[in-house]
């Protein structure tokens, strides 16, 4: 599981509310989530979730169907330990997302923000976007984020691809429908700017 004991050591070392990518409140996620108008329960899966907050504000918003996968086992026990006994009603992965096996047109809606532009391997992406058209039910919904084109260069001590919304959009191909896009200043705990890129999609019904 390529990059998962670098993980580890990040969240080993640095207590989740202050890594980089921390939000008190997954704002526009929720934003974009909310706007889908998919149902209170839709599947939806959020793809490097870890220790993210999204899952409490899914929940608060009234969702119930939720899976949060991540490579990082720390991440993921930290997210259990905040969400107390709702995490029993969360269905949690521990897995690369490239090589998941997750099952075919199960969710309602993919969000992911900030695993993508870890991938830097051509095929690790095409591998991502194979993933998605097949765990997405036709006409899904899709929510990626990644660092814009004027966002950092590295994260967490690694290389990462940065995106305009028009490139993000096309390495996911004709299959995938843009409906939106957005982007963020994402103020860090320390107090610095990262520029984020969100693309909402909807997959084309075959």
């Amino acid at each position: 599981m390529k990059n998962k004991n670098h993980w580890e050591k990040i969240y080993e070392a640095k207590a989740t509310t202050s890594v980089s990518w921390y939000q008190e409140h997954a704002e526009y996620s929720l934003s974009l989530v909310r706007n889908t108008g998919i149902s209170k329960s839709a599947a939806i899966i959020d793809v490097g979730g870890g220790a993210s907050t999204l899952v409490d504000d899914l929940f608060a918003d009234g969702y119930s169907d939720v899976t949060v996968l991540d490579l990082s086992r720390i991440a993921l026990s930290a997210a259990k330990q905040r969400l107390g006994a709702r995490a029993a009603k969360v269905q949690w992965l521990e897995a690369d997302v490239t090589d998941a096996g997750l099952p075919i047109h199960r969710y309602d809606l993919w969000h992911d923000r900030a695993v993508f532009h870890f991938l830097t391997d051509p095929q690790q992406r095409q591998a991502y976007v194979e993933t998605v058209f097949r765990s997405v039910k036709p006409g899904g919904h899709v929510i990626v984020a990644t660092f814009a084109e004027d966002g950092p260069t590295q994260c967490s001590g690694l290389p990462v691809m940065r995106y305009a919304a028009n490139e993000l959009h096309a390495q996911f191909g004709k299959a995938f429908t843009l409906v939106k896009h957005v982007k963020e200043a994402h103020r860090t705990p320390s107090g610095s700017v990262q520029r984020f890129v969100y693309c909402y999609c909807r997959v084309l019904i075959s």
